[in-house]
């Protein structure tokens, strides 16, 4: 899910770019056995739970007490409960041992957490947050995180969100601008089930004859005369390229006969090419300048401009392909990479090699642009192609467009802890 909606000055766009500049990663899909994605959380004895070889993690670990969290004690956990318990359902996944997925916490070193929190005699009353920081502190312990250099990791925390754009399941009138679903002839490529050496590295493509190449960039899939299905037009160009950059987005049907509702376009897969910015073609060219680079201006810029919209869309080769979803719990996002909804201020995008995902972590921030503190426990729930290093992170800060407003604007300096369960020793991944 990447992300740039709702920018008012170039910095801004490109303070939000870098976890925009790549394609974002798939969906995590629950393996064979995975528990229910909603519904009891049922955990499954230990016994039961299999293992994979271990996942060699790049950061370096300490253990800290409680009292070093900057701002644990004042995060209000009330609403946290829910999360928790949905967090474990994808911790209870068993892993399936492939390396081009993102790296995951042990499920074996999280059951005996999970299975503390469905029992009623050791569980905290939901919506007693004092309760459930007892749990936790009870339960987990805290990991300051440091690079491999081993100093403690301070990085970027960026922001993203989901947008609302208007839509029609029919070409016609202002609905001129598709959203693709995933071509018939994509490819990806394991590497390495092929190349042991190139473990965890894919790569897009299609047949030509006997051979695989790169798969067709926009310009490329504009032109053709086989274009991949489409799952919904939408009735600005700007809107629809913004929405690829963040990955997913709600999406208002305003005809037909499911005009009035909305539906939710999720991310499927890519086509395999990099990220270029639309804001950047611009300004090279000197059709605006660097400080009027806003996304408005983008607008007015395509409006005045029709006969040069495609062109600029072109300057970026990559697209994103979707399918479709409903919106079950307005509150709640679209999956992240670990295949759990994304809660508003609660679930963060980080690199995996560093953080597995399903961890809960205590992030130290700011909000956007500013310096007050923006410190609470948040969820490991999804990737990006650009969220990479220690303690690099992208805050979901969730749906609409206040939310695009904070996310836009958020290029802070961040740190983190992580939180593992106590009987588990150091953080691990599988």
């Amino acid at each position: 899910m990447k992300r740039l909606l709702s920018l008012s000055m170039l910095p801004l766009v490109l303070a939000a770019c870098s976890s925009l500049t790549e394609i974002p990663p798939e969906p995590g899909q629950p393996g064979p056995g995975a528990p229910a994605a909603e519904g009891p959380l049922v955990v499954p004895p230990l016994s039961a739970l299999p293992d994979t070889a271990p996942r060699t993690l790049a950061g370096r670990y300490k253990p800290v007490n409680w009292s070093e969290l900057p701002g644990w004690t004042s995060d209000d956990l009330s609403r946290f409960w829910p999360l928790f318990l949905r967090d474990c359902r994808g911790l209870m996944r068993p892993t399936s041992g492939n390396l081009a997925a993102p790296a995951r916490a042990t499920p074996r070193a999280w059951q005996p957490v999970c299975a503390a929190a469905v029992d009623p005699a050791r569980a905290p009353a939901p919506g007693d947050g004092a309760a459930v920081r007892r749990f936790l502190q009870t339960y987990l312990q805290p990991w300051r995180l440091a690079g491999t250099d081993g100093k403690p990791a301070v990085n970027t925390v960026t922001g993203y969100y989901e947008p609302l754009v208007r839509g029609s399941r029919r070409q016609g009138g202002p609905y001129q601008w598709p959203l693709y679903g995933v071509p018939h002839d994509l490819l990806t490529v394991d590497l390495g089930s092929v190349y042991p050496e190139l473990a965890g590295k894919r790569v897009r493509g299609k047949l030509d004859g006997k051979r695989v190449v790169p798969y067709d960039t926009r310009a490329a899939i504009e032109s053709s005369s086989r274009r991949p299905p489409v799952v919904v037009w939408v009735n600005d160009p700007v809107d629809n390229f913004f929405l690829q950059v963040q990955g997913s987005g709600r999406v208002l049907l305003t005809d037909g006969p499911d005009a009035g509702s909305t539906i939710r376009v999720a991310y499927a897969d890519h086509n395999g090419q990099p990220y270029v910015s639309i804001g950047r073609w611009l300004i090279d060219r000197g059709e605006l300048p660097p400080d009027q680079a806003s996304m408005q201006n983008i607008r007015a810029w395509a409006q005045r401009n029709p006969r040069r919209v495609q062109e600029m869309l072109n300057a970026n080769p990559a697209v994103v392909f979707f399918r479709e979803e409903a919106v079950t719990d307005p509150e709640l996002g679209p999956k992240g990479a670990y295949g759990i909804p994304l809660a508003p201020q609660r679930s963060v995008a980080v690199d995996t090699s560093f953080v597995p995902l399903g961890t809960p972590v205590f992030l130290s921030t700011t909000y956007p642009a500013s310096d007050r503190p923006l410190q609470r426990l948040v969820l490991a729930q999804d990737t990006g192609t650009a969220i990479r290093g220690a303690a690099r992170a992208d805050f979901y800060w969730g749906y609409g467009d206040e939310a695009g407003q904070m996310a836009g604007r958020m290029k802070q300096r961040g740190q983190m802890w992580l939180l593992w369960p106590r009987q588990a020793g150091e953080p691990s991944a599988r």
